[in-house]
């Protein structure tokens, strides 16, 4: 039995919690999301090695409410971090183990947002691991990212260099780890979900089995009806209603713009492209104003971008619990 790590990597409104769902509900894996230990925990407090720096990265993970949902024995963490090797790749495999072992599964995996960024680090964790990168239309993952937050400060600018970004950390980590990393299109497997997790299985080393579709094993997605931007969905049930969405939330002008920055990453990937009819008025409306700004926008991006790369992501306050509101070890 195979039981090395699972990441499921990609960016927001982009499929992740349906793959999720699904794997989680097979019997022999165990599903953590939003965990974020590598954006807000890896290296972050020095070597781990020294008791007060282990104390301090333990206590914030007592307070973070990603981890609270998961009910941990935190006590029981302190006592078997220090049977091994002190390591913060040790201190992650034991709450993700405590969570496998607490469902009853033999192997674990983990759903945070933008995974892709960090595999090296992991790949180098866990050697044997394995990643999924689930990657969507760029004009129906931003027009659900305006379903699901209005207005956003970035506009189509910021929303499609996330998307290039995320792309472009997608081939390259493909063609350096050909054997351990997938791409999968939303599209397919919201449209071909069997097939597709059939595929996704055998790349796991797992047998595929019907009780995936179910989506049983992720309790609150089912509930929910998914995570869709879309309003409530039939619990259990794929919907596809969603695909060319784009086509009644976006402008021609925001359409127009996705489409010249990501032509080549959305024609590599099958996502045909729209023709936009400009009249000779939306042409110097998209020309003199729309592309500028957006244009700014994305470099805008990029550049903040580059600077949480190379100093590190903040865990965000609201993140955390108050004091009297965490459950102490």
């Amino acid at each position: 039995m195979d039981r090395a790590p699972i990441f499921i990597a990609g960016i927001e409104r982009s499929g992740t919690s349906l793959l999720y769902a699904l794997l989680a509900s097979h019997p022999n894996i165990a599903m953590t999301r939003r965990t974020n230990f590598w954006a807000f925990f890896y290296k972050r407090y020095g070597d781990l090695s020294q008791p007060d720096n282990f104390e301090r990265c333990i206590d914030t993970m007592i307070h973070y409410k990603r981890l609270k949902v998961l009910d941990l024995d935190f006590d029981r963490i302190r006592r078997e971090f220090w049977q091994a090797e002190p390591t913060y790749q040790r201190l992650f495999t034991l709450l993700e183990e405590q969570f496998a072992e607490r469902h009853g599964k033999p192997r674990w995996g983990d759903k945070s947002l933008n995974t892709e960024r960090y595999i090296d680090d992991i790949f180098a964790a866990y050697p044997t691991a394995k990643m999924i990168h689930i990657i969507r239309d760029p004009r129906d993952r931003y027009a659900s990212a305006l379903k699901r937050w209005g207005k956003m400060q970035g506009k189509a600018g910021a929303g499609i260099a996330i998307w290039l970004s995320s792309m472009h950390l997608a081939k390259r980590n493909l063609q350096r780890y050909p054997d351990r990393y997938r791409i999968i299109r939303y599209e397919t497997l919201a449209t071909q979900p069997e097939p597709t997790l059939r595929a996704i299985c055998d790349f796991l080393n797992e047998e595929y089995t019907p009780a995936m579709l179910t989506m049983e094993g992720a309790p609150g997605h089912l509930n929910r009806g998914s995570n869709s931007s879309y309003g409530k969905r039939e619990p259990g049930y794929i919907s596809t209603s969603s695909i060319g969405a784009f086509r009644k939330v976006l402008s021609k002008r925001d359409i127009a713009f996705i489409q010249v920055c990501a032509k080549q990453d959305m024609i590599a990937h099958g996502y045909e492209l729209e023709p936009v009819d400009f009249s000779l008025g939306d042409q110097l409306l998209f020309y003199a104003i729309a592309w500028p700004d957006n244009m700014a926008r994305k470099v805008a991006w990029q550049a903040r971008e580059a600077i949480d790369n190379q100093r590190g992501r903040t865990m965000p306050a609201t993140t955390l619990l108050a004091r009297g509101e965490a459950r102490h070890a």
